[in-house]
This record gives C-alpha cells, structure tokens and sequence, in this order.
C-alpha cells in the first residue's frame, strides 16, 4: 500500500507540474489557462467538427441556407448577407483589438489573421449559434427571432436591428479567440489523467470501494469543469462586449436580451452552479455593470449613440 501510495502521489505531484508549466495568459482579460492544443491543431479539430456537424444537420433536414445549388430566394439570400456581414464586422474588430493590445506590449500571438473566417446560416429551428476554434460561424434560423421581433415567425423583419444578433454573435467568435475549446480540451485531457492516477491507488480496494472513489472523482471533476465553463461564457460575454462596441453595434441591447432568454428558458434551467452557463439574470447584471464603459467606448469609436 505504501509503495503504491508512493506511485499515486508521485502522479499528482507530475499533475501540478504539468498543469504550471502548461499555463498561458488570455491576453483580452489577463486570466491564466491551461493548454496544451497548438493553433494548428484547435484550427484543423475546428474546421473537422463544423463539417461534421454542418452534415449531420444536413441529414437531418437542417440544410446551409443558400449553399450550393439549393433554392435561395431573396428573403433567404438576404439572411444570410446579413449573417455573414455582422460576422465580417466583428472580425475586424478583434482584429483591431489584436493590433491594439499589442501595441499597448501585450505578449501574445494574434489569430485573427490566422482563423478560416466562415459564416453559415442553417435552417434549424433550434435557438442556437457556435463559433469552433478557427473562426467556423454557424447561426441557427431560430435564433433571429429571439435576437429579432421575438414575434414567433422568423423572417426579414428580425433583422431590422441587428445589435442582438450581433451580441450572440461577439461571444461565439470571443469563445474562439480566447481558446476556451482547447482549454476545456486540455482540461478533459488533465481529468483523464488524474482518474488513471486515482485508479493506481485502488488497487487493494474492494469493487464497491474503488467504484464509490472513481464516482466521487467524478463528481468533483465534473463540477470543476462547470465552473471553468461558466468562467469561460462571463469572459466571452466581456470580450464579445468589447467586439461589439469596436464594430459600432449597440450594446445597451444586452441586458435585455439576457432577460429575454431568462424568460424563455423559465424554470427549466437547473441552479446556476450545476449549470455550464451563468444564470441569465447574472449575465444580464453584468452587462449592466460593464455598460457604462463600453458606452464610452462605443462612442470614441463610433460616435454617439441616438
């Protein structure tokens, strides 16, 4: 037992040294992550998972609005415009904020120039929009009413204004430059290798015994994981703010559009700390905390606001 215990210690003590030396900074808010997934590699595991995911959609029905030889009609083609100008609008803006914090002697390689910028609008009533590391945009036909009129219908009349979709979309393509998917790839990886270490100290245990640890590991990891996730969506959402304004969206549209999807969601969503995503009144309260920055931002950049 005590040499095994010996080996099992030895295995945590290579965790923490492995986790230390494997720590970068997110050069957008300062904070320090784990990750051990290059560019390259996040680009091409980034560009993989959006065909697969594009041609699982496509089977079942979901089909790319205006891809290839199907049908577009002048509602569908201007959807899809519109998508794809909000994306190539908060694209330059993290791309000027790249070339801003470097100058300010931020230390850190930029990837907007680096990214496979795609934009895609997919016929899915599902309201939901996702940006995979390498700049692969997806937005879902059922997200433009909820960022829309919120009517019930899904048309051109969503896209009167803009600013909420554009919200969603700042903090998918934020999610992307701060590398939040290699870091919950790293994470995963580190998880797995702390569960092949506690197994090492199980051996002498009985089967219900090492099947009690390996559950309360679990556990334990699962809600680590959790709360990096919600870390990562409250960073997203300050990043994505930070696009916004750059890219002259308005952003006193966000609290309200986080209480609309409280409104929505209701009472289905569990307590916010079982959940991957802060609470929507959360998310809302910090918008409305940051706000009175990103106003004087927005208007150094853009002017003032009507």
């Amino acid at each position: 037992m005590q040499g095994r215990f010996g080996v099992v210690l030895l295995g945590f003590l290579a965790l923490v040294v492995f986790w230390f030396s494997n720590q970068k900074e997110v050069a957008f808010t300062g904070r320090s992550q784990f990750n051990i997934i290059g560019l390259d590699q996040a680009v091409r595991l980034g560009a993989e998972a959006y065909e697969q995911i594009l041609a699982q959609e496509a089977r079942q029905g979901h089909r790319v609005v205006c891809a290839g030889n199907s049908a577009c009609d002048s509602e569908a083609r201007y959807m899809t415009e519109t998508v794809r100008s909000i994306g190539q609008r908060l694209e330059q803006a993290a791309s000027e904020l790249e070339a801003d914090l470097i100058s300010r002697g931020a230390k850190f390689s930029p990837v907007t120039d680096k990214f496979d910028w795609t934009y895609h609008l997919v016929d899915n009533p599902t309201p939901n929009a996702f940006c995979l590391p390498g700049g692969y945009v997806a937005v879902y036909t059922g997200l433009l009413d909820i960022t829309g009129n919120n009517d019930g219908r899904v048309n051109a009349e969503d896209l009167r204004d803009v600013s909420k979709l554009a919200i969603v979309m700042g903090h998918e393509i934020a999610h992307a430059l701060a590398h939040h998917g290699a870091e919950r790839m790293s994470q995963r990886r580190l998880t797995q290798m702390g569960a092949m270490a506690v197994g090492l100290g199980l051996g002498e245990m009985s089967m219900a015994q090492r099947r009690n640890m390996m559950q309360a590991f679990g556990l334990a990891a699962q809600g680590g994981l959790m709360a990096f996730s919600r870390e990562h969506e409250t960073e997203a959402d300050r990043i994505g703010l930070e696009l916004l304004v750059r890219a002259c969206f308005d952003p006193r549209q966000a609290p309200e559009l986080w209480q609309r999807m409280g409104q929505i969601s209701g009472t289905r969503r569990p307590p916010e700390w079982m959940s991957t995503h802060p609470a929507s009144q959360t998310r809302a309260r910090n918008f409305q905390r940051w706000m009175p920055q990103a106003l004087s931002d927005y208007e150094r950049n853009c002017g003032r606001l009507p």
